[in-house]
């Protein structure tokens, strides 16, 4: 498939992280045409009309959650959620660290649709250069005046600075990020209330995903029908997918969304080293339930993958070989959710550790009849279960393993050392 890029579209060019490459490339011509040309009402309704959905992982339509914040002349607030952590997800790193100014862009496009004059980006403490990168974006951004007060004489005025957390996957959603911008520790509040009521400092905030804010840029430039021209009628847009695992050409590929799964694999990723066959795939991060060899057909959007049993997620796909042991790909799941649990509840702190550690029995060969029973009762009584979706993300990426891959459960019950080589 020939698809001309829109996100990435500069991600080649050199320096292309810079002021000078983006203005040079069409940058902040949509926020240009939105402070001049759109008020915040039309703005709003272009987004609904363009049908985009969050890229972080949820999928909730964008112009509905702009619609959510209120009209009243009261604070609001925009952060940018660059907490990028689940395992096979690396597409917002790629963004931040290439081309920051199109986050910027629609950040402040997003900022001026919903009455906010202040925001912040919450970026992964890992991320090194996209610290880096994001710092230098802003400070260029304010020296150019697409940044601080009177905007390109629009009278429209916002703040944006970066805040790092601390490594914690947990601070990726929304709630538990602004407890940590806030100045306390990462946990999840109870919902609802939901930010765009009650969010930063108990006002309005709205919170997206840097992926989600890169895309608002060109429907503003472009128009809400251009947009949704591309991917399917009800997964609008194109979507970056993440490719790892047992394939030749690991990467960032920028695709409209309802693309082949096949095709990814084969034909950007390059194929399976050695001629081998795909044993499974995760297509949308650990916590998205894992496909098999033989669903290799679905097209990757948001309806046909959850036809299939699976979702969309972040779009990072992880592929894996004929060879490869799947207790132990549940054991590595179940270790990453286990490390990550905030603690806050006993069902997701408690029953993460015992699913990791029956896990770890299997696939040292110490299996018993009745494990992979008890098991399925554990993540059984951590679903639905926890105060926020961790538990449930723990239980959607282990549980289908367990199913779709039942007989090398068994055998590993039967003290068959289930390891991968």
């Amino acid at each position: 498939m020939m698809f001309e890029p829109i996100l990435l579209k500069r991600a080649t060019l050199p320096r292309s992280e810079t002021m000078d490459v983006y203005l040079a490339n069409g940058g902040y011509q949509a926020l240009a045409k939105a402070l001049r040309q759109h008020s915040p009402a039309e703005l709003i309704d272009m987004v609904k009309k363009s049908a985009l959905r969050g890229r972080g992982g949820a999928g909730f339509p964008a112009g509905l959650k702009w619609g959510f914040m209120p009209t009243a002349n009261v604070p609001k607030y925009v952060c940018v959620n660059t907490d990028e952590g689940e395992p096979g997800t690396f597409k917002d790193r790629e963004l931040i660290e290439k081309d920051p100014h199109q986050i910027i862009e629609g950040a402040i496009i997003a900022a001026y649709a919903v009455g906010a004059n202040r925001a912040f980006v919450y970026i992964r403490g890992e991320f090194f250069l996209g610290i880096k990168r994001w710092i230098k974006a802003i400070a260029e951004a304010y020296e150019r005046g697409y940044l601080g007060k009177n905007i390109l004489g629009s009278g429209f005025s916002i703040d944006l600075t970066v805040h790092r957390g601390a490594g914690a996957y947990i601070c990726g959603e929304e709630t538990a990020m602004i407890e940590s911008l806030e100045g306390r520790r990462g946990e999840p509040r109870l919902k609802p209330p939901y930010p765009a009521q009650a969010g930063y400092l108990h006002q309005p905030t709205l919170v997206h995903n840097v992926e989600t804010l890169a895309n608002v840029p060109p429907i503003v430039l472009n128009g809400p029908e251009w947009y949704a021209a591309i991917g399917t009628p009800r997964s609008t847009g194109p979507k970056l997918f993440c490719i790892s695992g047992h394939v030749f050409r690991r990467g960032v590929y920028e695709l409209p969304l309802g693309v082949p799964l096949k095709e990814i694999i084969y034909e950007y990723g390059g194929g399976v080293p050695g001629g081998k066959k795909v044993k499974a795939v995760i297509p949308g991060g650990a916590s998205t339930p894992v496909l098999t060899g033989d669903q290799l057909d679905v097209a990757m959007d948001f309806e046909s993958l959850a036809a299939a049993g699976s979702a969309l997620g972040t779009g990072a796909i992880i592929v894996m070989d004929e060879d490869t042991s799947m207790v132990d790909v549940a054991r590595r799941t179940a270790r990453f959710f286990a490390h990550e649990s905030c603690g806050r509840c006993t069902p997701c702190r408690v029953g993460s550790v015992r699913v990791l550690q029956a896990l770890e029995k299997l696939c040292a060969g110490e299996g018993t009849p009745g494990d992979v029973g008890r098991l399925h009762s554990l993540l059984t009584g951590i679903a639905g279960q926890t105060f926020c979706p961790m538990g449930d993300a723990l239980v959607s990426g282990v549980r289908p393993i367990l199913t779709r891959f039942a007989d090398e459960f068994e055998r590993a019950a039967k003290g068959n050392a289930a390891v991968a080589a």
